[in-house]
């Protein structure tokens, strides 16, 4: 019923999005050749099934007289704060190189006929530095990158789920992986290495009320549980997205100005309730197009700004427990749009688009219409059905801390694209495409560079030989404790009287979006941290899974959990520490400020206004000794690391270049 195989590949790539596969094709072009690519499926993941009206790559500014630099990109990057300044100088000096890159690999962003790649002004962005090439940007880089990858004949090793990673001496050894494709038996295969790109994406999984697609889960539990440090872990973006299918309604679909309404359960009671907060009409539709512009939820906006709508939604699903749709057939108000009565931006905007007519639906197909063919595509006729929203977490500025080369504090494990914490309490939209391609970039370099990363001497071969032995001994044992943990004591796929996978799953999805959503309250935090340290002691010994076939999910659910801990430990943490609201965070507080007087209590706040800025929270993860699953955290809070200031003279810089890569 259950076996463990064993191999050797040198480098293992975890994930099959744009990140994964750009570091597999880098370390193929400098030379790697004993290279894999882990994936529990192909086309599973958030680079390839996820998007918004027009999904943002951010990068340098390269058009027009917009005037730009390398350093100007790292300031406004590291201005988001809690931002390591050598990351953000690599994402900014790297930014060029991975877009031509995507550019000679097929991805049509868009130029003029001279050659100029044109730009617009995203969400967090002095310039113009944003391009696109539609809805599915992402998933044009993954399918171009996966063509190069394929062409290179880098092996897929296709429905291979991660489950524990191998950790001696604080280097990585091997990764332990659960063969999905046979739902008959469990069948592990044991793969030792000495580096492990983790390219996995966010623990989207942790929460219920998401826009990220189904089949992104995550797997930064196992990392955690390795020993690998979190960074910034309190940072997330929620926004306003669509329920059926999950995606953001952002950009145009705002600017196109729809009516927002609110249904009780059954679809009854329609009201438009942003005409109960909103006394002028103009106003309310103003802030609707902002919401396009400023899409993510932002403290900075809940008082009079855009996010004030982001509040209202919560307030009539969350707290009233009622439903809220976009309607893209009426007018907001029932009434025409007096577009003369618009504040500027938003008018200038729409008269440049020649959208000042009509309504939502008309106004969304003339300024954007493949946003309107993607509803199309998935069964909802926006000029026919309203659209049914709520908010929704959409993407994890922190992650697993990293240096410079985008490596871990544990030797040989690297963390690229959105499992990386590089991002800090904002960022320009369209940034975290970026981050992945030059994290990618990165850690290829730096294995290709330094060889073996496991810093093995080379003599002493025999001593060598014989502690090898010795951890593969060890990494076995801990690989079989790990798949014990599926069949505890039992012989059989059915237990009476157990809590079952899904129901866990659900409960503690649940829990997650209510505790450490958007709106956060120390109480609910502590509730929830101590409930899921419950489920993990039970985990393994009180749950029911009725055949093999979901040891996929029972290990996803273990990682879930873990991922829970130590995010709710860092949340919980930076209360403490007096963290105020930030970001897409509110964390409610009796005394606070309210932002309008037509809000619950609930919302009242005290922004942090920059406080902890310069501040960066990184949190462990330990297992108790003697305890099955009983882990601890601790965090530590360390000054942002700043921009560093280089030589840029060329003869000196020329010569280090050389050394670098022996080119002497």
């Amino acid at each position: 019923m259950i076996s463990l195989r064993e191999t050797e590949i040198r480098t293992v790539v975890v994930g099959t999005g744009a990140a994964g596969y750009h570091a597999a094709v880098r370390l193929h072009r400098y030379g790697e050749k004993d290279l894999a690519i882990l994936a529990e499926h192909v086309t599973a993941g958030t680079s390839r099934n996820t998007g918004s009206d027009k999904q943002t790559y951010y990068k340098l500014s390269l058009a027009g007289e917009d005037r730009d630099c390398v350093r100007g990109l790292a300031e406004d990057l590291f201005r988001g704060q809690c931002v390591d300044g050598d990351l953000a100088l690599c994402e900014a000096a790297l930014s060029t190189r991975c877009f031509y890159h995507l550019v000679e690999l097929g991805v049509p962003f868009p130029d003029n006929e001279y050659g100029e790649y044109v730009g617009y002004k995203t969400d967090h962005d002095r310039g113009r530095r944003a391009t696109s090439v539609g809805p599915y940007t992402s998933k044009f880089m993954t399918e171009c990158l996966e063509r190069e990858a394929l062409s290179r004949g880098i092996p897929v090793l296709d429905h291979m789920q991660m489950v524990k990673l191998l950790v001696r001496e604080n280097q990585v050894r091997g990764v332990l992986c659960l063969d999905t494709e046979n739902t008959t038996c469990c069948n592990f295969l044991l793969i030792w290495c000495e580096n492990v790109v983790l390219a996995t994406g966010g623990p989207a999984g942790m929460y219920r009320d998401s826009v990220y697609p189904a089949s992104q889960l995550g797997s930064s539990g196992i990392a955690f549980e390795a020993g690998v440090l979190g960074k910034n872990l309190t940072e997330w973006q929620f926004g306003i997205a669509s329920l059926r299918p999950r995606w953001n309604v952002s950009g145009t679909y705002m600017q196109a100005l729809p009516r927002l309404i609110s249904t009780d359960r059954q679809g009854g009671e329609e009201r438009e309730f942003l005409l109960e907060y909103y006394e002028d009409t103009a106003q309310m539709q103003y802030m609707t197009f902002l919401k396009g512009y400023q899409w993510p939820f932002d403290v900075e906006k809940i008082f009079g700004g855009s996010s004030v709508i982001d509040l209202l939604v919560y307030q009539e699903t969350v707290l009233r427990g009622r439903r809220v749709f976009l309607d893209f057939m009426h007018n907001p108000g029932g009434e025409k749009v007096d577009f003369d009565r618009l504040s500027a931006q938003a008018r200038d905007y729409l008269r440049s688009a020649g959208a000042c007519f009509g309504t939502p639906i008309e106004r969304l197909e003339c300024m954007n219409e493949p946003a309107v063919q993607f509803y199309r595509e998935h069964g909802v006729d926006l000029g026919k059905e309203m659209l049914e929203i709520a908010v929704c977490v959409q993407h994890n500025n922190g992650g697993l801390s990293t240096d410079a080369n985008w490596q871990t504090n544990v030797r040989g494990i690297f963390a690229v694209g959105e499992v990386c914490g590089s991002h800090g309490v904002t960022r320009p939209g369209g940034s975290a495409l970026n981050a992945g391609q030059v994290g990618a970039l990165r850690a290829a370099e730096y294995i290709a560079r330094t060889g073996n990363a496991s810093g093995k001497e080379v003599d002493g071969q025999e001593a060598i030989a014989i502690q090898e032995e010795r951890t593969r001994e060890l990494g076995r044992e801990a690989a079989k404790a790990h798949i014990r943990m599926l069949l505890p004591g039992d012989t059989e796929w059915e237990w009476e009287e157990k809590q079952r996978v899904e129901e866990l799953w659900e409960k503690a999805a649940k829990r997650m979006s209510r505790a450490g959503g958007m709106v956060r309250k120390e109480e609910g935090l502590r509730q929830a941290l101590s409930e899921v340290k419950e489920d993990l002691r039970h985990f393994g010994r009180d749950l029911f899974i009725s055949s093999p076939a979901q040891a996929a999910r029972f290990y996803h659910l273990y990682d879930m959990l873990i991922s829970q801990q130590v995010y709710l430990t860092a949340m919980l943490d930076y209360v403490l520490q007096g963290g105020g609201s930030r970001g897409s965070a509110l964390y409610t507080c009796p005394d606070g400020e309210k932002p309008g007087e037509g809000l619950p209590d609930l919302f009242r706040c005290r922004p942090d206004r920059g406080a902890l800025g310069g501040m960066i929270q990184e949190i462990g993860l330990w297992r108790q000794k003697g305890a099955v699953n009983s882990f601890t955290c601790q965090t530590n809070w360390r000054k942002v690391r700043p921009i560093p200031n280089p030589d840029t003279f060329f003869e000196t810089q020329w010569k280090a270049y050389r050394e670098r890569w022996n080119y002497l």
